[in-house]
């Protein structure tokens, strides 16, 4: 019987950022014949049983091959075009090598990007004796990825250059923002900033990229095999999906460290994103999201200790950074960050937190009341649920706990106590609901409609399934208004379309949710050595085995759902989302089946609310701060040049600091708080989700 996981796409996106890093020293030294036994367990499991149903042809090997070289050296800052032609020869022949247990081309590039690796430290080392002129107006790429690659060795000592150059001005322009900023802080903020700019100056900015250099290089020359077939197979992986991946043996302590990070270091979710530690997610009730300060998309260049050790992050392993970030509950840790909103040409910002464990109940359904005036001078009772993910204890389940944590039974709950409160209508806020539970999806949704289909799923063999909720009981049958942004995925999206399919409910958020719309299977290899007579910790492989469709036939993949009303967020400018994913699996259709539509009334109602709603955003002054936020943001998001002239530079962080202050400024009045730990009570999204609620009484 085959075995499905909902997978939640944070944790995914958490394990597709720690794949590389987390290739650690292996516990055990492996033969030539065990790596030859793990390669071709893991070349016939990916194509075999993968949802794609694809061989291990040319197409496959050829986009290996790429991938390869992607995952090694993904800014392209190591490698010629010269160098990739040299191994040319054996691209459409990779997957068969693979299938064979031959892996020999994974160590060959492998070894010329260790000697490329030397080479770079060497010539870092001498150049950074001579000092650089910042007097000159050069600039440099930050982002690489979608840029060619250097032809040959003299282009690629000039990029070398303008790197090196670049790393050293941002210390120095790091060094400038804490001075200035400790000149303008009030006395109690004034201290604690002084005492981290002296620990950041001690090194000079020549000494701290030295330093960075050589711990990346030390790294990477001291994998063992193991850990590089690993980074082979898990590029096999990509190649298939974005969400499958292969851990190697000594993946699981590692990634068991990491997940916790979520519940007992700052309650934060990280990934690797062209060599930053960057924030996926914001644990509810967790010390970053009680501060405030820390947001989506900012990236972590550094991490200051209560006795002032500073450790840089900035190319290092997630694994490894996850180390310093955590620590003993109630001490101090200071991130260095760059924020998202500012893009990259910001200079970086200390957010001191202290580390505390994120009570569980924090992390669950919560209800409140919300009284709202209408526009016609009604006042009508909003009922808001906040669910963060599609909870469900099955350790406790498993032990015969009648009490296990479920979150329908949470939510039912809520609506008992609406009901009592007189609740009139209900927001349900999936905004930052990254999935979890299937089971609890689709019993979710059973408290909203009587009985009725929630979900297809259709396996690798192209066989349809049917998910339904069977259970009579109705919770409750009013006015209910889904929030959505691009960070509801997985479980959120199958509960919000089935009840936008079955018109139950008015869908209101960005314009589309996350879009992962795939089943992931996790098979241990260790499992099929015993059929050969071996016995040793071979890993495992996550993939793509099944994809769900909604009971209209469209696919959740890819496209997520559109909502019937879009809002402006921030969440919309940010590029997340399935979509954004390499050799993600597209969008398709399948037959819809039969299902009953319970409020078309509502429905109907919808172009009415959103004129409504465009109406009150225009005339909202917290509104109109949140878009003025958004527009700086779309003004800086795409700017992957910076200019390596320190005073050019220096004006643009001055001008750009201005101008966000002024929109940070604005929008603490709007909120009616000024203390950053009130700054999270101003929500305008939700707001306006729940005047649309309100009308549609």
């Amino acid at each position: 019987m085959r075995r499905f996981i909902l997978h939640k796409i944070l944790p995914s996106a958490l394990l597709l950022g720690m794949v590389f890093p987390l290739l650690a020293a292996a516990p055990q030294e492996y033969s030539d014949r065990q790596l030859k036994l793990i390669a071709q367990m893991t070349a016939q499991l990916l194509s075999r049983n993968h949802y794609r149903q694809q061989q291990l042809d040319e197409k496959v090997s050829s986009q290996l091959f790429d991938e390869y070289f992607k995952m090694l050296d993904p800014n392209k800052i190591y490698f010629t075009e010269e160098d990739v032609k040299t191994f040319d020869p054996v691209r459409n022949t990779l997957g068969a090598a693979l299938l064979r247990g031959d892996s020999s081309f994974a160590f060959r590039v492998y070894e010329l990007y260790k000697t490329r690796n030397n080479e770079f430290k060497a010539f870092a080392e001498a150049q950074l004796k001579k000092p650089f002129d910042f007097t000159k107006d050069e600039s440099f790429v930050t982002d690489r990825r979608d840029l060619p690659r250097a032809a040959n060795r003299e282009e690629l000592e000039k990029l070398w250059y303008l790197r090196l150059k670049n790393d050293v001005l941002a210390y120095r322009l790091f060094n400038r923002a804490l001075d200035d900023a400790a000149r303008k802080k009030k006395k109690e903020d004034k201290d604690e900033t002084a005492k981290i700019a002296k620990i950041w100056e001690a090194k000079t900015p020549e000494e701290k990229v030295l330093n960075r250099l050589r711990d990346i290089n030390n790294d990477i020359m001291q994998r063992e095999k193991v850990d590089i077939l690993g980074l082979y197979l898990n590029a096999l992986a990509q190649v298939y999906g974005p969400h499958s991946n292969y851990l190697p043996p000594q993946l699981e302590e590692d990634q068991e460290i990491s997940m916790k990070l979520s519940l007992t270091g700052i309650g934060a979710t990280l990934t690797s994103d062209d060599g930053y530690i960057k924030i996926v997610a914001i644990v509810p009730g967790g010390p970053a999201a009680l501060d405030g300060r820390l947001k989506v998309e900012d990236r972590i260049v550094a991490v200051t200790q209560e006795n002032g050790e500073v450790t840089d992050v900035v190319d290092m392993p997630v694994s490894k950074a996850v180390k310093y970030i955590r620590g003993p509950e109630n001490t101090k840790v200071t991130l260095t960050v760059l924020p998202g909103e500012k893009g990259r040409n910001g200079v970086p910002e200390n957010i001191t937190l202290t580390r505390a464990k994120v009570a569980l109940v924090d992390s669950e359904a919560k209800g409140e009341v919300k009284e709202v005036k209408r526009a016609d001078g009604k006042a009508v009772r909003v009922g808001v649920i906040t669910l963060p993910s599609f909870y469900r204890d099955y350790e406790a389940e498993f032990r015969g706990d009648s009490k296990a944590k479920k979150c329908t039974d949470d939510v039912a709950r809520i609506l008992e106590d609406f009901k009592k409160r007189k609740v009139e209508s209900v927001v349900m806020d999936l905004r930052r609901n990254g999935g979890g539970s299937l089971p609890e999806a689709i019993s979710l949704t059973g408290l909203f409609i009587p009985t009725g289909p929630v979900v297809q799923i259709r396996s690798g063999d192209r066989e349809v399934h049917l998910e339904s909720d069977n259970d009579p009981r109705l919770a409750y049958d009013g006015p209910l208004v889904v929030l959505t942004s691009k960070l509801s995925a997985s479980a959120s999206e199958i509960f919000a379309a089935a009840m936008r399919d079955s018109e139950r409910a008015i869908l209101v958020g960005d314009s589309r949710t996350f879009g992962k719309g795939t089943v992931l299977n996790v098979m241990q290899l260790d499992r099929f050595l015993k059929f050969i007579g071996e016995n040793f910790e071979a890993g495992s492989a996550i993939y793509e085995t099944a994809m769900f469709y909604r009971i209209a036939g469209g696919s959740v993949q890819q496209l997520g759902i559109t909502p019937d009303i879009q809002l402006p967020s921030l969440t919309e400018e940010l590029e997340i989302g399935e979509m954004f994913m390499d050799n993600h699996l597209p969008w398709d259709t399948i037959k819809p089946v039969e299902f009953r539509k319970f409020k078309p009334e509502h429905i109907a109602k919808v172009p009415a609310l959103a004129e409504a709603s465009e109406k009150r955003i225009a005339a909202s002054q917290e509104y109109q701060s949140l878009i003025r936020k958004i527009e700086l943001f779309r003004k800086y998001k795409d700017k992957k040049e910076v200019s390596l002239n320190e005073e050019k530079r220096w004006k643009e962080y001055q001008d750009e600091k201005q101008v966000q202050e002024e929109a940070d400024r604005l929008y603490r009045e709007n909120s009616g708080t000024k203390e950053k730990d009130e700054k999270k009570q101003f929500d305008p999204e939700l707001n306006e989700a729940v005047n649309i609620a309100a009308d549609l009484v």
